[in-house]
């Protein structure tokens, strides 16, 4: 599955219809890419462009401040980001132009909290997205937990959220009760019950019903999976059915 987000049309379009920096960065690499989703003015929702270019743009200011982006961090992009290969190109521009514009990684995550305000699950995957590019080389290094603390905070993400998520990709005292949300002391009934929430929230049918962009669809794939991971763990330990 690829993203849609690419096609033909002029960028200014698009720009305005986003507005903010993102608007900026997306209406710039548009130029000759048209964004197409039938019924939509400018093609696909101003919506699913900030998340999409949102999440490019964060991923690429990440690479800028841990200062090496090695092969493995592009093959995770990739599998976060999928486009068709014809369309690689403006992918890779995309990405290129947001390390190096004037705008900060907090413009961007800035109104990508202002736009999901309301649907903080987003913001999730955006974060997640991002922990699966940067732990792709085997380990999250010191300037990347820094980027990713301050993306969580301008999200409005408080420490007890960030280490849920980060639990999620790399060993955090290795504890599948932090994946889950949950206190050692939790209770047999407890534990299936969050677990339960837990899968029917981040199920990927619901964010295809949604109509969310394949990047929200791939990255609640990968975080279902770490949540049942958690699970399996607890409930062997547990001797759960």
């Amino acid at each position: 599955m690829t993203s849609g987000l690419w096609g033909k049309i002029g960028g200014a379009g698009i720009g305005m219809a986003v507005g903010g920096p993102l608007g900026a960065l997306a209406g710039s690499v548009a130029g000759h890419y048209l964004f197409d989703r039938e019924g939509a003015p400018f093609g696909r929702t101003p919506r699913e462009v900030v998340f999409t270019t949102g999440l490019v743009a964060l991923a690429a200011k990440m690479a800028k401040s841990d200062g090496v982006v090695v092969p493995s961090e592009i093959e995770a992009f990739g599998r976060v980001v999928r486009v068709e290969a014809a369309e690689r190109a403006g992918v890779e521009r995309l990405f290129d132009l947001a390390k190096t514009t004037t705008a900060g990684f907090e413009a961007y995550a800035g109104q990508l909290a202002a736009t999901f305000r309301d649907e903080p699950a987003l913001l999730e995957d955006v974060l997640d997205g991002l922990f699966h590019i940067a732990t792709a080389d085997g380990a999250i290094h010191e300037g990347e937990e820094r980027y990713l603390r301050a993306v969580a905070a301008i999200f409005g993400l408080e420490e007890a959220g960030f280490r849920r998520i980060a639990a999620r990709h790399v060993r955090l005292a290795d504890d599948p009760y932090l994946v889950l949300g949950l206190e050692h002391a939790a209770d047999d009934a407890a534990v299936k019950a969050q677990h339960r929430r837990l899968v029917a929230e981040n199920h990927p049918d619901r964010a295809i019903a949604r109509g969310l962009p394949p990047e929200a669809i791939a990255i609640a794939t990968r975080r279902l999976a770490a949540i049942n991971a958690a699970y399996d763990r607890i409930a062997a330990e547990r001797g759960l059915r």
